[in-house]
């Protein structure tokens, strides 16, 4: 009954405080997996609230959305504290912990890769990363078979009567989005004139700022990760700081990028 609830069972807290299962006898060890942990809930409040507003987006009410696209760039601003937290840890401090972790890696969240996903970054290689946990690559391949966020905010575009091209519409769902001038045409209409077009105009901001928060949490992994360890290797085997600063250059939504040159 409810009045037998209590703010430690509502929350689960018994499970959630007692998740933390440090290898080594690291005082820091204890900062690494919790940093980690809550950043998990964090992508996971992000993913909740996505993919409600793609639903939003496919039906053609924007006002829900953006209350919903605004919360993620709220909880992004949490996953980009998070790297401040995380950055106290100092090189020794790192080493203490390195050889516990085995070959575990960030690189490995399937729910990091599946906002990625969700968002338009598709890369249908990745998957394979997570074949270890059927559940987890199935999941995964499932969201390729669906259109992402952006890809359901271009097809908005051209219900409302923008000129999106066959060509474009018909784009392999689980592919990488690629820029198209039609989209980037559609994108300047609306915001050269965002009186005539004020949903879609707040549509595109929202995005934006997506982008933009999602841009600055890569940077500040790139900058922990260069403080902490340099140049080594990532314990998940990739380059590090390198495939980082390569991340860095890929966008989720090119168009609404690049027509801000274009007005």
């Amino acid at each position: 009954m409810a009045q037998d609830v209590t703010y430690s069972s509502y929350l689960d807290l018994d499970r959630i405080l007692s998740a933390q299962h440090p290898a080594s006898g690291a005082h820091d060890e204890m900062l690494f997996i919790v940093v980690h942990q809550a950043s998990e809930l964090w992508l996971k409040l992000c993913l909740h609230e996505l993919v409600a507003a793609r639903e939003c987006i496919v039906a053609d009410t924007l006002r829900p959305a953006f209350k919903m696209l605004a919360r993620v760039a709220r909880a992004q601003g949490q996953l980009i504290q998070s790297w401040d937290v995380l950055s106290t840890m100092t090189p020794h401090d790192y080493s203490t912990i390195r050889p516990h972790l085995g070959g575990s890696s960030g690189f490995q969240s399937a729910q990091y890769r599946m906002m990625e996903f969700v968002l338009g970054g598709r890369k249908p290689d990745m998957v394979r990363l997570h074949d270890a946990t059927p559940e987890v690559a199935a999941m995964l391949r499932a969201e390729l078979g669906r259109r992402s966020i952006y890809a359901e905010a271009v097809h908005l575009l051209a219900r409302r009567g923008f000129a999106i091209s066959d060509e474009v519409l018909a784009r392999d769902v689980g592919a990488a989005w690629a820029h198209s001038p039609d989209v980037e045409a559609a994108w300047a209409e609306i915001y050269r004139d965002p009186q005539a077009h004020w949903d879609l105009y707040e549509l595109a901001e929202k995005l934006v700022d997506l982008e933009y928060h999602f841009q600055r949490w890569r940077f500040g992994h790139l900058k922990t990760v260069e403080r902490i360890i340099g140049f080594k290797k990532g314990t998940g085997g990739t380059p590090g700081v390198p495939y980082l600063a390569g991340v860095l250059k890929q966008a989720f939504f090119p168009e609404l990028l690049s027509v801000r040159t274009a007005l």
